[in-house]
């Protein structure tokens, strides 16, 4: 985190002075690598402070931030707009702010348990545990730790124990929901949404009036997220929104597709029904993919693999971001309307992979994951066979 949050310091000072292109190139180079490190860090460190009733509200609370944040940025960018000719270095120049404030911050939280026994500070660890947890009957939750970094210290190649058989579930399940938190099809209803604001009559505000509205659902749906997630568990709320936001891709796909044809445009009142058809899908995909794509992979690698696993997730997310952007406007130009169809067909795909493939999470140590969940799983208990995985390995 304190290196994050030094390439984002460094990302800021190029943007905001830059006098060329290369300035900026490089600038925007740090801030990715920036969120990189941010978004491999945090969320890991979340997952192993949290007590196990509260881990997935504690961990979207990772996810909340981002909503604001995203919401802020919208709102700085719109009011610093038509300050000429300097309003874009300071747009670039605040995200110093919560930069500066990352740094800070990250100098005054101390490391978790787990990464304290795991580098053997035995006592620290011990310590750190009982003060997170405001209780001195810690001894269960600390055997389980000491006994997982007893394991993952035998492994001497993490990435190489990766590729083995009995992390093929955990290593799946993290690459395949941040493919599938892409392909929801939240970057097609967020680029379209100024369109349908102007087709309203909100003309030069626009963009403005769709991020605001966007951002308060965001915000707002990330919250109902952290309150549920540990009550009505992961699979329910994937679920629910696989159920909600095809509803609404198929709407609003059908809508798009008997307007355009027909007259090349929207009506009024048709626009309005759209507006709210995409603040159905982007709430549900704020209370579901949108956060469980970070925190499921975050709390299912053991110990061994968890640095290395959850990297695979990161850069995945990161891949497959960069591959949607790439190749949405041509999408877009081809198919039209289609391109929800497009996103539907995904979304059913994502539902059928959750009740066959996912299993739920809620309420389990972080460290007893293999025996209460994969082990457990119709599907992927064959894959943790220890025998089988030394043949495959021979």
């Amino acid at each position: 985190m304190q290196a994050a949050s030094i390439f984002f310091l460094v990302g800021v000072i190029l943007n905001a002075a830059a006098v060329n292109i290369a300035m900026l190139i490089i600038g925007r180079i740090l801030l990715g690598v920036g969120v990189g490190f941010a978004n491999q860090a945090v969320p890991l460190f979340l997952s192993e402070i949290a007590p196990v009733h509260v881990r997935g509200a504690l961990n979207i609370l990772f996810q909340l931030d981002v909503t604001i944040g995203i919401f802020v940025a919208n709102i700085v960018n719109y009011l610093v707009s038509n300050i000429h000719p300097w309003g874009w270095r300071l747009a670039l120049g605040l995200a110093g702010v919560p930069a500066m404030m990352l740094c800070l911050g990250s100098m005054v939280i101390a490391e978790t348990p787990t990464s304290l026994i795991e580098r053997e500070m035995l006592m620290e660890g011990l310590a750190m545990l009982k003060k997170i947890r405001g209780t001195d009957n810690v001894d269960a939750e600390y055997e389980e730790i000491l006994h997982a970094c007893e394991m993952a210290r035998q492994v001497k190649q993490p990435f190489k124990n990766l590729m083995k058989r009995s992390s093929r579930p955990q290593l799946v399940i993290a690459i395949v929901m941040q493919v599938f938190q892409q392909f929801t099809g939240i970057n097609a209803i967020m680029f379209y949404a100024p369109v349908l604001f102007q087709t309203i009559g909100f003309k030069n505000d626009a963009s403005l009036l769709s991020a605001v509205i966007t951002g308060i659902v965001n915000v707002l749906s990330t919250v109902v997220s952290v309150v549920l997630v540990d009550k009505v568990g992961r699979r329910f709320l994937l679920l629910e929104a696989c159920g909600q936001m095809l509803i609404t891709q198929v709407a609003i796909g059908g809508i798009l597709l008997v307007n355009l044809k027909a007259t090349n445009e929207l009506g009024h009142g048709v626009a309005v029904w759209v507006v709210v058809l995409v603040c159905l899908f982007v709430s549900s995909f704020a209370w579901s993919w949108g956060p469980l794509g970070w925190l499921i992979p975050s709390e299912t690698f053991p110990l061994a693999t968890r640095t290395a696993g959850y990297a695979f997730a990161v850069s995945s997310n990161m891949l497959f971001t960069f591959v949607i952007a790439q190749a949405f406007l041509s999408m877009m130009c081809h198919l039209r309307a289609g391109i929800f169809f497009f996103f539907g067909a995904w979304i059913v795909v994502m539902g059928l992979f959750v009740i066959f493939l996912l299993p739920e999470t809620k309420n389990v140590l972080i460290d007893e994951m293999t025996e209460k969940v994969w082990k457990q799983h119709w599907f992927w208990k064959r894959f943790m066979d220890e025998e089988e995985d030394k043949k495959h390995s021979v």
